[in-house]
């Protein structure tokens, strides 16, 4: 294993601090490239989290009843570890936590976000921007150009969505 100097060390890291002052941000060579960082009695400006500060309300609906989306559902659950999405399975939600009609629901994906209701391909990049690892791609296909051309995608997606339903569930049984 290799080891490195002290020196190489503080050349990596981006902040770096002595008992006495403040934090600063420091370049290659320990050259100062930032001011010292703000410094509030009972307040350490450090510790910012700026993803919590704009994040999105965003609900999901999904049908709990396919294989197909309950397997989805699961993965995005893992990836959402902030918790910033609401999921609702329709089959157990009640009439009135359904922004439309069963029916409509089911037919397709369906997300609100921010009190704006999405369907479609839309729902999808909501979904995708509230995860940071699919944030960049949620952030592209907002533009109307790139969710015209996504559209068409999630249409053939629900034309075959019958046949891989029940591919899901022969690969469910045991």
């Amino acid at each position: 294993m290799r080891t490195a100097s002290v020196a190489t060390l503080r050349r990596r890291r981006s902040i770096t601090a002595s008992r006495d002052e403040a934090p600063r941000r420091v370049g290659a060579g320990g050259r100062r490239i930032e001011r010292d960082l703000p410094q509030a009695e009972g307040r350490d400006f450090r510790d910012r989290r700026p993803h919590l500060l704009c994040m999105s309300e965003l609900t999901v609906w999904f049908d709990g009843s396919c294989p197909l989306c309950r397997r989805e559902i699961a993965l995005m659950r893992r990836l959402d570890r902030r918790g910033a999405i609401r999921f609702v399975d329709i089959e157990q939600a009640e009439p009135a936590a359904c922004p439309l009609d069963r029916g409509e629901l089911l037919a397709r994906f369906h997300a609100s976000e921010n009190g704006r209701l999405l369907s479609g391909a839309q729902a999808f990049a909501a979904m995708w921007r509230a995860i940071p690892m699919f944030r960049p791609l949620g952030l592209a296909f907002r533009s109307p150009l790139a969710s015209a051309l996504l559209e068409p995608l999630y249409r053939a997606f629900l034309r075959a969505r019958p046949a891989l339903q029940t591919l899901a569930r022969r690969l469910e049984r045991p």
